[in-house]
């Protein structure tokens, strides 16, 4: 065996050493996120700041969160750059009038419309890894991030989330979608691990239990969009099937990415308890299988498809890398769980796919979209907005699967 295809395989030291040299790569490429007021800039492919678009509260809060774990890493500068991103969520980005965060803030500083649940699932995400990074004003972010998302976005007595309001918070839109609750999953179960609180990781199983219904009855294939009372809606956007937050059909990437968030929950509420986990580590491994079998080099070349269709034919053809970054997580952490070398051999074809064809060897970071052939395209998504996925699929595969990712870098629980 060469030393090229160890590089690939887990647990090698090989692997160790290509993905802790990739996770301070990306570190380093995002240091010019900053804008004045702290609002993160998008980035273009090399890493310069592109000032005429607008500055988005999810990308701010992402940055905040990676740079935060940079700070717990070790990462020369990353205090100092979780503290803009703090700044821009404090400042320029929050609504001292209505409560919240905007959107965004244009090129020239006018407010996004809109109160997103993503943006704010985001927010108490940044706040949780600031918060254990020991950041200036992270503990007040926090406070009032969840507070506002308990009395805005959590329907106690439905278990789940709704998606937009205007930004005055007097109309609420009758969209419901499982991206926000993916997202809020991941905030509450890292909102948990921060603080000690139980009552979020009640809140994330509550979704959970949701999702593994719609799933279970779709053949594991999730629906994405729903109406105000939750029935869900498999036609939405069937005319724009590549819209980058609600694409039409199932997407293979956030089947995967629920299997790990579903694997780490059940392990932190049910450790030690076989019967009990067996359900949910089932279910998981279900998505995970389904989206790979659908999605992975479903056109003849590698990588994962965007879309599918409900028989798990692809329609948008395209590879976003974050699908790639979240088959990296689960496929180890389903190794890390269950010892089953499928996962393992998965891990190493996607650690193969990663250095041959989505990182950008020459500008760094990864390209955020490619098409079928595997050729850079920027139809969706231009640049590299941000360092989120891939810095997590740089750390994931080795940190304990039971805690969020920041909790288990605070806390040295390596595999």
């Amino acid at each position: 065996m060469d030393d090229k295809q160890r590089k690939y395989q887990i647990d090698t030291p090989e692997n160790r050493a290509f993905l802790q040299a990739n996770a301070e790569a990306l570190l380093s490429f995002g240091h010019r996120f900053p804008s004045p007021e702290g609002g993160s800039y998008y980035l273009g492919d090399d890493g310069t700041p592109w000032k005429d678009r607008n500055r988005e509260t999810w990308i701010t809060a992402r940055m905040c969160h990676v740079y935060s774990l940079g700070a717990m890493l070790g990462h020369g500068g990353s205090e100092a750059l979780a503290d803009a991103a703090l700044k821009g969520l404090r400042g320029e980005l929050h609504d001292t009038v209505n409560g919240g965060w905007y959107s965004g803030r244009t090129a020239g500083g006018d407010v996004l419309a809109g109160k997103q649940c993503y943006a704010h699932a985001f927010v108490i995400l940044a706040a949780s890894s600031a918060l254990l990074a020991g950041r200036p004003g992270a503990q007040e972010l926090f406070d009032e991030a969840v507070a506002l998302y308990d009395e805005r976005f959590w329907n106690e007595e439905e278990g789940l989330s709704c998606d937009t309001w205007n930004t005055e918070f007097t109309e609420l839109d009758s969209y419901r979608g499982l991206n926000a609750n993916m997202h809020t999953v991941e905030a509450f179960l890292a909102a948990s691990d921060a603080t000690g609180e139980p009552k979020y990781r009640v809140r994330a199983g509550r979704i959970i239990d949701r999702v593994l219904g719609w799933a279970q009855d779709n053949g594991w294939r999730m629906p994405e969009h729903y109406s105000s009372d939750w029935q869900p809606d498999l036609l939405c956007n069937m005319d724009k099937p590549d819209d980058q937050f609600k694409p039409y059909g199932a997407t293979p990437g956030h089947g995967i990415e629920w299997a790990r968030l579903i694997a780490q929950w059940s392990l932190s509420t049910y450790g030690g308890v076989i019967r009990k986990e067996a359900y949910y580590l089932e279910a998981a491994a279900n998505l995970f299988d389904r989206a790979i079998s659908d999605g992975w080099n479903a056109d003849g070349a590698p990588g994962i498809v965007y879309t599918t269709d409900w028989n798990g034919k692809p329609v948008v053809h395209d590879r976003m890398h974050w699908t790639l970054a979240e088959a990296i997580n689960t496929s180890a952490c389903l190794y890390r769980i269950t010892g089953d070398e499928k996962y393992a051999e998965r891990y190493e074809e996607f650690m193969r796919y990663l250095d041959e064809k989505v990182m950008d060897h020459v500008n760094g970071s990864w390209f955020h979209q490619l098409d079928s052939r595997n050729r850079p395209l920027d139809t969706v998504w231009p640049g590299k907005s941000d360092l989120y996925h891939a810095l997590q699929a740089m750390l994931i595969p080795y940190y304990e699967p039971d805690l969020s990712i920041a909790a288990a870098v605070k806390m040295g629980k390596k595999i």
